[in-house]
C-alpha cells in the first residue's frame, strides 16, 4: 500500500466474507473501498442477494483527491490526522493538541497517491460498469463541502432502506 498498489482480491476477499459472518452485520453493514475489482463484486454477490445491496460511488477527480492527500498530515507523537493549508511548511508545523511534529505519511506523497489513482482506475472501471445498472447504484459528487456530501449520502442510503424492505 505504501508503494501505491492494493492488497491482493483473494486476500480482501476473504476478510470481507469472514466479516460479512458477524451477526452484527445481519441489520446491514458499510464496506469502504471494497470491491475494488470486478473479481471481488462477483465475489461479493455470492455472500448476500445481490439485489440487497445499495452502491454508492463518491466520485472526485484525481487532481482534487491528490490535493486533498498532500495537505493530511499526522503527528508523529499523538497520531491524529489533519489537514493543513497547502502553503503549510511540513518541517515548521506542529501538532496543536500535542506539541508533536505533523509529517506526511508515506502513501499520501502525491506521487505514490497517482500511482495509487492509477490502479484504481484501472480495476474501477469495470466495477463501476458492473453495478451502474442495478437499481440501488448511485453517483454523488463528492467535490462538494462535507456535510452536504454526507446529507445526500444518507438520503440515499434510506430511500434504498425503503426499496430493499419493499
Amino acid at each position: 500500500m505504501a508503494s501505491g498498489g492494493l492488497v491482493g482480491d483473494d486476500l480482501i476477499t476473504d476478510l470481507v466474507r469472514d466479516r460479512l459472518t458477524a451477526p452484527d452485520t445481519a441489520g446491514g453493514f458499510i464496506l469502504d473501498g471494497y470491491p475494488r475489482t470486478k473479481s471481488q463484486a462477483v465475489a461479493l454477490d455470492t455472500m448476500r442477494p445481490p439485489q440487497s445491496f445499495m452502491v454508492l460511488l463518491i466520485e472526485v477527480p484525481g487532481d482534487a483527491i491528490v490535493r486533498r492527500m498532500s495537505s493530511r498530515r499526522v503527528c508523529d507523537s499523538c497520531a491524529i490526522t489533519q489537514s493543513v493549508s497547502a502553503d503549510s511548511e511540513v518541517e515548521r508545523e506542529g501538532c496543536p493538541y500535542c506539541g508533536g511534529h505533523l509529517v506526511i505519511r508515506p502513501d499520501d506523497h502525491p506521487d505514490t497517491v497517482r500511482r495509487r489513482l492509477e490502479t484504481y482506475a484501472e480495476a474501477c472501471g469495470p466495477v463501476v460498469k458492473y453495478y451502474r445498472p442495478r437499481p440501488l447504484f448511485t453517483a454523488v459528487d463528492g467535490l462538494r463541502h462535507a456535510d452536504v456530501v454526507t446529507v445526500e449520502i444518507m438520503t440515499c442510503v434510506e430511500r434504498a432502506r425503503r426499496q430493499i424492505r419493499g
